[in-house]
């Protein structure tokens, strides 16, 4: 083959790592962001946080004497590096290294981006008690002989974070008993151990089935409690027209009257199903807003949360190096890490602007939600905000994910305010929101005896103009966590 030379044209998209690290920043939750801009300052030592609030200047002009002391002897090294600087000379020792820890402790330290108190404190590796821990200690606490502790370990590791018994006795009965033993250990006294066991706090923990562990909660009534052997008889004969609400079929049966029935549900209701779940611990949740929204002398004003990211600037002190040093193998990572720097903080205002504008139209389109409720949300795609802030549809997406917004009716997801439309008779069209926060106001103002369906439910917002077939509800209804009707239905 012939080597030969050719002129090719072509297009490509290159992002810049200045773009790439722009889009990162963007797509950042804010808790996620504080922890970029954490390393951030910790890997670039020109980054620093801006201290100039009112409160601390007041702070600081209320020093005591030997405070004032320390710092003008820092100032007057920082002077004497300075003059040295004006030789272009850059010292192998910085004045400012000897104070660095002290000066960035007390002035610029990223830490305490939220303000929590000592007691509020979480602390990594807390142990909490699980409902195993409880029962055993318990067990310890009462006289059981050797075989039956071994059966209550067993047991108590067997049952599950709701209280319920996760084997069969069988299963205890194999993991327990010895080939070595003289006697095997027989299926009546794990019954008896689990009977026991049942009794510890919270009553009902290892009961195999739900049936079971209400029946031991009512066996703990006093006698002579009003309605006790009415919920006793519901629960071992009817359990299943209880589960089912046939209530109608449940009085017929047990020949009681509808306020009878009445009370024994109420009794029941006292009862709790998941014994074990007093003791469950979740890590709370918490969310910070990016921004807020209020309404101030008749406007809706949208502002960025000033208290959820720190403001961020350039080190002064090796800026001036990076000015008057050009030679050196110092100045060299001075000046690239002032460009890095410089590139952060960019991509960070432009975030800021990006979000406080997507924010304000959302609030221009959704005035109703803001003003009457979810009532009255307007149908939102991701193209709509595009075109009207001129963006690209991804960077809309990118910028309403995890980003969330502090209203008077609570602190919502940028995402919340995006929803499909539904056409209505009159030609316009319905937030699908809209029409699950209908819902959810129809299903609350039901009566608990006649629950509405699905069918009702369409019909009645078919009144209201807003046509939605009953496939349609039943997928909203159960998006909010309603169940069906049947479900819904109660005499109390």
């Amino acid at each position: 083959m012939k080597p030969s030379l050719q002129l090719k044209f072509s297009q490509q998209l290159t992002m810049t790592p200045q773009l790439q690290q722009a889009i990162k920043l963007l797509q950042l939750s804010t808790l996620d962001l504080q922890q970029e801009i954490q390393e951030a300052l910790d890997s670039n030592p020109l980054l620093e946080i801006e201290d100039g609030s009112d409160s601390d200047i007041v702070e600081k002009n209320n020093l005591d004497h030997d405070d004032s002391a320390e710092t003008s002897s820092v100032s007057s090294d920082s002077l004497e590096a300075g003059d040295a600087l004006e030789k272009n000379d850059l010292p192998d020792e910085l004045p400012i290294d000897s104070t660095w820890d002290e000066y960035y402790s007390a002035s610029s330290a990223p830490a305490p981006m939220s303000s929590t108190n000592d007691d509020e404190q979480v602390f990594q590796g807390e142990t909490t008690e699980n409902i195993q821990d409880h029962l055993l200690w318990q067990m310890r606490l009462t006289p059981f002989s050797e075989t039956d502790r071994a059966i209550a370990t067993a047991i108590i590791d067997s049952i599950d974070e709701s209280g319920y018994l996760t084997v069969t006795v069988d299963d205890i009965l194999q993991s327990v008993n010895d080939e070595d033993m003289e006697e095997p250990i027989e299926e009546d006294e794990v019954e008896c151990v689990l009977k026991r066991i049942q009794l510890f706090d919270p009553i009902g923990s290892g009961s195999r089935t739900p049936q079971e562990c209400l029946l031991v909660q009512l066996r703990q009534f006093a006698p002579d409690t009003p309605w006790l052997e009415e919920a006793k008889m519901l629960l071992q004969e009817y359990s299943d027209l209880l589960g089912s609400k046939d209530y109608r079929t449940l009085m017929r049966k047990t020949r009681l009257k509808e306020d009878q029935l009445r009370e024994a549900m109420r009794l029941l209701q006292t009862l709790n199903p998941r014994p074990g779940s007093a003791l469950i611990t979740k890590e709370p949740e918490y969310v910070i807003p990016d921004v807020s929204v209020a309404k101030k002398n008749g406007r809706w004003i949208v502002e960025l949360n000033p208290d959820s990211l720190p403001k961020l600037s350039v080190n002064q002190q090796y800026a001036a190096m990076s000015r008057r040093a050009r030679n050196s193998s110092d100045s060299q990572f001075i000046r690239s890490h002032m460009q890095e720097a410089k590139w952060f903080i960019k991509s960070l205002e432009s975030r800021n602007e990006t979000l406080l504008k997507v924010a304000n139209c959302i609030v221009q389109q959704q005035l109703g939600f803001f003003e009457h409720g979810p009532e009255m949300m307007k149908p939102m795609v991701l193209n709509d905000v595009a075109e009207m802030v001129d963006m690209h549809e991804s960077t809309i997406s990118r910028v309403t994910t995890q980003k969330y917004m502090h209203t008077p009716r609570g602190i919502f997801e940028l995402k919340y305010f995006f929803s499909s439309h539904v056409a209505t008779e009159s030609g316009g069209e319905c937030s699908s929101t809209a029409i699950r926060a209908l819902i959810k106001k129809l299903v609350a103002a039901e009566k608990p005896s006649k629950p509405l369906s699905d069918s009702k439910i369409a019909q009645l917002l078919a009144d209201q103009g807003i046509k939605v077939a009953r496939r349609t509800i039943a997928k909203y209804r159960e998006s909010l966590s309603i169940p069906p009707s049947n479900q819904r239905k109660s005499l109390i």
